[in-house]
């Protein structure tokens, strides 16, 4: 896969930030905390602690952007400090509990699920989401990792990920027709 530098400048940007350009880092800034503050929300239901977490984030990035090697794109690299920003923040104030139990969840039917929803209903169901189910459903179905790259990141079992994923579809299809069910007049 070729990667396509999108900003032209920015390996002279990054060279810059580098050698503590405060210019330099804030146009890094500027450009990518845009999209770094709604992977941050993904985890983060409180905008107001995502955009704490986005802070803490971007000073990691530009303490460590010694680190960055130019393999890959600069924008993931930020990407992977910010999840584990979330992740570390998540941890620290809020007990994370990764159910293992198997509890059934109620069968649902598919069938009336492809109701148009926007972006901001989805991300309202999936802050509802139990932290542990949200985290792996974020990790897995929105930033793309793989079960074992889960495990390793949150120290549980690859199983417990593929459980917490799928319990977390579950109740996101049965908010979904909970929701259609009110919307349609029908509960």
């Amino acid at each position: 896969m070729k990667v396509i530098q999108l900003y032209k400048n920015e390996g002279r940007l990054i060279d810059k930030a580098l050698k503590n350009d405060r210019d330099a880092q804030r146009v890094l800034y500027d450009w990518h905390s845009p999209k770094m503050l709604s992977v941050c929300r993904y985890y983060i239901k409180d905008v107001q602690e995502a955009e704490e977490v986005l802070l803490n984030g971007f000073l990691k990035v530009f303490t460590h952007l010694k680190s960055f090697k130019g393999h890959g794109s600069f924008e993931g690299w930020i990407r992977r400090i910010m999840v584990r920003e979330c992740i570390s923040f998540i941890r620290q104030n809020k007990k994370v509990e990764f159910a293992t139990d198997e509890a059934q969840m109620p069968q649902i039917k598919s069938d009336n699920i492809t109701q148009r929803i926007n972006v901001a209903e989805i991300q309202q169901l999936i802050d509802q989401l139990p932290e542990g189910y949200k985290m792996v459903f974020v990790m897995y179905a929105i930033e793309g990792y793989k079960h074992i790259e889960i495990a390793e990141i949150l120290n549980i079992s690859e199983g417990t990920s593929k459980s917490q994923l799928f319990k977390a579809r579950k109740m996101l299809q049965q908010q979904i027709v909970e929701r259609n069910k009110s919307e349609n007049g029908t509960t």
